[in-house]
């Protein structure tokens, strides 16, 4: 309560009626998996576009790389946001070179990410003519040239040699920690290639002749399940690999392409989602296999079957990748469109030429009831998913929109009534609560996601002395009870026709 200590008029701002509660975002995906280089902390902000992902990750690159071409089938599918788990061999290490001034080691060039490709970019310094900052330009190649040249000198000689692919120039760059143009703000903050670290010799203006990094970066290939989650790194803000996912709140479908070729990664994956309670996780069947067989039993996680070609930017032929990556895209571009609630099937592929395997009706009587969801060509339609299901035995959560809408639900809430947190708890804060969480059902009732002509045939909420004991009250736990009623698809479209003698009663 405020205090009045003086005769006067006083004006109080006060809150009425119920805080809203905003629906989470159920659309933004991550993505585990190999990429031709970057960094192997997910970055605080989200991918937004394919070009982002190649300034940051690079492009394709190797026959069995698949993350590149599902993070393109994401975004031209309709997603607009993803975070990347760069995965690389857990003993790998970063290349690294020391730029010198003079006789002096001044500054350490570390490549952003582990790997050998860090061995693959070229540094070098050049102090300006009044030797207080200095130019440094970063050069990366996918393929070494025969031989390291200087690509700024235009030699006649060099005309010959592989271009770098990629280039970063910082120019007029201070050693002064003070100034707004000091390298270790303007690199570390800019570059996708390198991080820099001031060493003995820092008060002084490097200037160096180019050089590679290098130092003993590790095999990169085959990555195996502990590269993947990365359970050795629990620091916050340093975890790598699925662990990191934990920390990224606002990912909604995780992905890892050809999950199942790398022994118990499925389970844990799945196992992830599950503890999580708030993702879901998009599986693809076995590359080659034609009669695939389900891989567990759960409501977070979904199977899509078969493989896709696509052509393949680098060569302009065909070339098979697993289709999740396209998947995720269509969950977001039906989100976005239409609303989590919608089956996110019955939903056209883009950028698909063709499928691994034909997907007919009667080899799909026999997949469909395993949970695994079939994409099939269908005449004069294109390329569609054609299946809505979840690995879940249980018939409450076998349709993959119902779990994501309730996940959505569950999310949503928990975040809007973060507030209710140490309320005093009494039947003041019950009504509150009811009424909060009742506005947000009713605007999902009306956006059309739950099934009901009124909202209170869609949902009920209630917190009360039905729905906690005494004893509940007395340990501090506010209990409110949520019922909804989900729309669920319409998988089945069933028409029966019979013949009618006209004029006679058609319920005869």
């Amino acid at each position: 309560m405020p205090e009045y200590l003086s005769p006067g008029v006083y004006v109080e701002e006060i809150k009425i009626g119920a805080k809203p509660i905003e629906g989470v975002s159920t659309s933004t995906a991550g993505f585990l998996g190999e990429t031709e280089r970057g960094p192997t902390l997910p970055s605080r902000l989200p991918i937004t576009s394919w070009l982002e992902f190649q300034r940051v990750y690079g492009g394709y690159f190797g026959v069995d790389k698949y993350l590149p071409y599902a993070v393109e089938g994401f975004f031209r599918n309709g997603g607009q946001r993803c975070y990347i788990a760069r995965i690389s061999k857990k003993t790998a290490e970063a290349a690294e070179f020391t730029l010198k001034a003079g006789a002096v080691n001044a500054i350490k060039v570390v490549a952003i990410g582990e790997g050998s490709w860090g061995k693959r970019i070229a540094v070098k310094a050049n102090k300006s003519s009044d030797g207080k900052t200095f130019k440094l330009s970063l050069f990366y190649w996918k393929e070494l040239p025969s031989a390291l040249y200087d690509p700024e000198l235009n030699k006649a000689e060099d005309r010959d040699k592989s271009r770098p692919d990629f280039a970063e120039v910082f120019d007029n760059i201070s050693i002064d920690e003070s100034s707004p143009n000091f390298y270790g703000k303007t690199v570390n903050s800019k570059s996708n290639l390198i991080q820099v670290k001031p060493l003995n010799g820092a008060a002084k203006v490097p200037d160096c002749p180019i050089a590679y990094l290098a130092g003993e970066t590790g095999v990169e290939s085959p990555v195996g399940l502990e590269d993947y989650t990365r359970t050795d790194i629990t620091t916050p803000g340093e975890k790598k690999g699925l662990t990191s996912f934990e920390d990224i709140d606002n990912i909604s479908i995780v992905y890892i392409p050809d999950t199942q070729n790398i022994q118990d990664l499925y389970d844990t994956v799945v196992n992830h989602c599950e503890h999580l309670k708030d993702r879901f996780a998009i599986i693809d069947a076995k590359k080659g296999d034609p009669a695939p067989k389900k891989p567990g039993d759960t409501k977070y996680a979904a199977v899509y079957y078969p493989w896709i070609n696509i052509i393949d930017p680098r060569t302009g032929s065909k070339i098979l990748v697993p289709p999740g990556g396209h998947v995720a895209g269509i969950y977001a571009r039906s989100d976005v469109e239409r609303g989590v609630h919608k089956a996110p099937a019955n939903e056209v592929i883009r950028g698909v030429d063709s499928l691994e395997f034909p997907v007919n009706k009667g080899k799909q009587d026999v997949l469909n009831p395993q949970g695994i969801n079939c994409i099939r060509v269908l005449g004069g339609r294109g390329i569609r998913i054609w299946g809505a299901r979840t690995l879940s035995t249980d018939p409450l959560w076998k349709y993959v929109n119902i779990r994501r809408l309730f996940l959505y639900l569950e999310e949503s809430i928990e975040e809007g009534t973060q507030w209710v947190v140490f309320e005093p708890n009494n039947e003041k804060l019950w009504d509150k609560v009811k009424q909060t969480i009742s506005q947000f059902l009713t605007r999902v009732w009306k956006d059309g996601e739950l099934i009901g002509t009124t909202p209170e045939e869609a949902f009920f909420v209630k917190c009360d002395r039905t729905t906690m004991t005494q004893d509940d009250i007395d340990n501090g736990r506010l209990i409110v009870l949520i019922g909804v009623a989900p729309v669920k698809p319409a998988e089945f479209v069933i028409f029966r026709i019979a013949q009618w003698a006209g004029g006679s009663s058609a319920t005869e």
